[in-house]
């Protein structure tokens, strides 16, 4: 099953988003939380980067607290 399936299916990613959120707020612009929800690519990026020099942190944190923020499957880490 492909993550767009499993979104529609109303599935929720295992990750905690309490803990994404503090990791995100906390270490974000190291990359921290893109490590923890298994996107290491862009958490290398954005550890070489310092988060985009903050933008890239800052959209992140919104995403997170919001519930758009996905996981590397493309599934939602939500409350």
């Amino acid at each position: 099953m492909q993550a767009q399936g499993m979104e529609q299916a109303g599935m929720t990613s295992d990750k905690d988003w309490t803990v994404l959120l503090i990791l995100s707020i906390v270490l974000g612009s190291l990359g921290v939380d893109h490590f923890y929800s298994g996107k290491i690519g862009t958490g290398i990026l954005k550890l070489i980067t310092f988060g985009g020099c903050g933008i890239w942190w800052l959209i992140d944190v919104i995403m997170i607290a919001t519930g758009s923020f996905k996981d590397s499957n493309g599934i939602p880490i939500v409350k």
